[in-house]
């Protein structure tokens, strides 16, 4: 019986997941593993060595150039075909962040829930997050909280800081289609378009009254729009505005039942 392959160490997840050539809807779908993603950004985008790149990754020479050719060639197939590369699975371990790895540990029956924080209240764009609030939940009640520094930049190490710290479910203002790719590959669920108190969000969630939201709800590529922002009777403020005036919604705190 073959020995199953031993996990490629990745030092976090990208920023983009998606690729697409332009002008037409591309016919094939190519995917591109996180660990054939570590060798590239390794080799081609840092210049490491084959050997510096298979140090780093824990595995051999042999393994990395393997991996390597297997995506140069998918990468040279979109290019000519035009087909869309999409970034997701593999067999790999992502690499520790140090501030998640003090967190207490999670207990068996332990629900564990973050949220984007600053102040006391949720904070308005995930991938800028300098901070997360960690709730352990047993048996429906809230039995720790505490407030983490990220020490990450940018969404992708935000989901690996979530993952290494066992985070169940998520709760967070304004989200990227990036970002939501990051969470869903890390196995965190998302509820998104939160703003105000992250502890009555929690309190929320708990109690079925808090929307799953698990798809972008922010473009921070339009102009004068706004993100997680408090919420006022009648007015229509958004969450990911275009150039040409179109909003998408999310922005205010989304309760099932009408509350």
């Amino acid at each position: 019986m073959p020995r199953p392959p031993r996990c490629r160490k990745i030092c976090s997840y990208p920023d983009f997941w998606a690729f697409a050539p332009e002008g037409e809807e591309p016919k094939d779908t190519l995917t591109l593993s996180l660990d054939e993603f570590e060798t590239l950004r390794q080799i081609d985008y840092e210049g490491l060595t084959q050997e510096a790149c298979a140090a780093r990754m824990g595995v051999a020479r042999t393994t990395v150039t393997a991996i390597y050719d297997a995506a140069r060639r998918k990468l040279t197939t979109a290019l000519v075909k035009g087909a869309r590369v999409v970034i997701s699975g593999g067999n790999y371990e992502l690499l520790g962040q140090s501030d998640a790895a003090n967190l207490a540990a999670k207990g068996e029956n332990t629900m564990r829930i973050a949220t984007t924080h600053k102040n006391g209240e949720i904070f308005a764009h995930f991938g800028h997050s300098e901070e997360f609030k960690i709730y352990d939940v047993e048996n429906g009640a809230i039995m720790r909280s505490e407030v983490v520094g990220t020490n990450g930049q940018g969404h992708g190490a935000l989901a690996g800081f979530l993952r290494e710290a066992n985070v169940d479910k998520l709760i967070c203002g304004g989200i990227g289609g990036g970002a939501v790719a990051a969470l869903k590959e890390a196995g965190v669920e998302i509820y998104a378009g939160a703003n105000g108190s992250a502890n009555e969000a929690v309190d929320a969630l708990l109690a079925g009254k808090l929307e799953q939201l698990d798809t972008a709800n922010c473009d921070h590529h339009g102009h004068g729009h706004s993100c997680g922002h408090h919420h006022h009777e009648g007015e229509g403020h958004s969450c990911g505005a275009h150039e040409h005036g179109e909003h998408t919604d999310g922005a205010k705190m989304r309760w099932r039942n009408g509350n």
